[in-house]
């Protein structure tokens, strides 16, 4: 099985569009090292000293990876990965 990663539109042009994109199951940092391999530039937009950007929002099923494990939290078979760029306003 695999885990499915929603992709913000921000980053679909380095997609080709795509706006899920289905990978392995293994941590956080291992998904998306395998985005970058996959999709080169992903990285960079995502993050800084290999950590997640602090703009950016990542959720493993609806939770947040900052309260969980960070970069090292797994991801199990058939979960959805979520990236959500902060956005500013009020």
């Amino acid at each position: 099985m695999s885990v499915k990663v929603r992709i913000p539109s921000q980053l679909r042009q380095l997609t080709g569009g795509e706006g899920m994109i289905e990978m392995d199951a293994g941590t956080v940092g291992d998904i998306l090292m395998e985005l970058e391999n996959r999709h080169p530039g992903t990285a960079e937009r995502l993050l800084d000293n290999g950590d997640v950007r602090r703009f950016i929002n990542i959720y493993v099923d609806g939770d947040d990876i900052r309260f969980a494990d960070g970069m090292a939290t797994e991801v199990a078979d058939g979960a959805e990965i979520s990236i959500v760029p902060a956005v500013a306003g009020g």
